[in-house]
């Protein structure tokens, strides 16, 4: 605490020297590494996250006039200002201000206000950008968590983490909501299953002989600013309604894997099978999935597709629909060996997490070279399991390590990745660090 008491005291002094002004509060949401159950929230499945010590850290001062200002304790991120009852998000350009926008945009929309009242915010983060620990969902439940308080209202922390879900989108990600739960819904000492519609957080407990390393592959992804991740989120959708229309089900209302699944009142394994029968490995064309489903071109662009990704020109269902109903078991299963507690329960996990990165990498396509070589690096030093976390496509591993192995492991990883001849890697983005489970989102007020 006394490390977060300090970061305050300093904020508040920048904070001073910047408004001229001190702080009326202060707002914390912290960032996350989601342990297993990747890319599967946005399909309808449960997901095991945990929220990581690292977060995002907003000095406020409510004022009289309606202008919006925002100041970023990093010189990399510029000022910006903008009238409180005027707000405009550019999805094309994925700054930084713009994320603190969603989450203010979310809660005065949720409200239906049209005007607002102004603020001064001056914004700290710990958490690397761009690793795939969720710097950007952390900023938009601040900012939500922010408005909330200078508004006087009161929302659940359900309530808050669903609208922060649904604002993120603002920017043009089509996120499944996994992020903004865990941000608020996270418990100090333990993580959590998170289940969607209804949303809820049921603890799991983490075995106590080990340890979760985190280590940044050093390859920035900002999923905002590409559309790998939005091409994923539409092969998942096209999946489920030709998947859907093979069982004869009402496809044209099926959004998600997982809403096949529940009309067929079939198991994951069943889900696999059904796959295997309707879908074929290579890959579809538009035209293809337009005879399947039976509609034309400009009804799959304009009724199916989002706006980015009406391009595209192919699409792999099948290997997306295996990756999601393998991985949504592989949690279950996770979960379930961590309320046993058998004695060889670190391996099995571990084993868990392997599958799941053989998944991201073979059938999802969402790894790269970098996060391939420092999952193989972190298994060599004594992991018993490591996968890329996140988006992926860079950004951070996760490796689960017996914790009487956790020195020499940090010290081997840190020389056979990081310590390179060519000395490519920046070192300001060479972070490796055991972490465990943080608690979730705080209102401080000025003492």
């Amino acid at each position: 605490m006394s490390v977060l008491y300090d970061r305050l005291l300093k904020l508040k002094e920048m904070f001073n020297s910047k408004f001229g002004s001190i702080p009326k509060f202060y707002v914390r949401a912290p960032g996350r590494v989601n342990i297993i159950g990747e890319h599967i929230d946005y399909c309808g499945y449960s997901v095991l996250p945990m929220a990581v010590e690292q977060d995002v850290l907003i000095a406020v001062e409510p004022v009289k006039t309606y202008t919006l200002q925002l100041a970023n304790t990093n010189p990399l991120y510029p000022d910006f200002s903008t009238s409180a009852n005027n707000i405009q998000i550019d999805k094309t350009k994925p700054l930084w201000h713009n994320y603190f926008l969603c989450g203010v945009k979310g809660i005065q929309e949720h409200f239906g206000l049209s005007n607002l009242t102004g603020m001064n915010c001056l914004v700290d983060g710990n958490i690397p950008p761009s690793s795939g620990l969720s710097s950007s969902s952390a900023l938009v439940c601040c900012a939500g968590l922010v408005t909330l308080t200078v508004l006087g209202r009161n929302l659940s922390k359900v309530e808050l983490a669903e609208i922060c879900a649904k604002s993120e989108r603002y920017i043009g990600t089509e996120g499944g909501g996994m992020d903004q739960s865990i941000s608020f819904l996270a418990e100090e000492g333990t993580a959590k299953l998170i289940e969607f519609s209804p949303l809820r957080a049921t603890d799991v407990k983490l075995p106590s002989g080990a340890v979760f390393v985190i280590a940044n592959s050093c390859v920035e992804m900002n999923k905002a600013a590409t559309s790998h991740f939005n091409i994923r989120v539409m092969e998942c959708r096209l999946a489920a309604k030709l998947l859907a229309k093979y069982k004869s089900l009402q496809w044209d209302k099926v959004l998600r894997l997982e809403e096949v699944q529940a009309k067929l009142g079939i198991s994951l394994e069943e889900m696999l099978l059904v796959t295997e029968d309707a879908l074929h490995p290579e890959p579809y064309n538009p035209e293809e999935i337009c005879r399947c489903l039976g509609i034309s071109l400009e009804e799959l662009r304009t009724q199916i597709l989002s706006p980015n990704t009406q391009e595209v020109l192919i699409f792999k269902l099948y290997q997306r629909a295996k990756h999601v109903y393998s991985e949504a078991a592989r949690v279950l299963q996770f979960k379930k060996i961590c309320e046993e507690a058998p004695e060889d329960m670190v391996q099995l996990l571990g084993e868990l997490m392997n599958q799941s990165h053989m998944s991201c990498r073979d059938m999802y396509e969402c790894s790269c070279p970098e996060l391939d070589q420092l999952v193989d690096i972190c298994r060599k030093f004594g992991a018993q399991g490591s996968r890329l976390t996140g988006a992926g496509w860079g950004g951070c591993t996760v490796s689960i390590v017996p914790a009487d192995k956790l020195p020499s492991f940090l010290a081997n990883v840190h020389k056979a990745y990081y310590q390179r001849s060519d000395g490519s890697l920046a070192p300001e983005k060479q972070s490796l660090f055991a972490t465990k489970p943080g608690g979730g989102a705080l209102v401080f007020l000025e003492a």
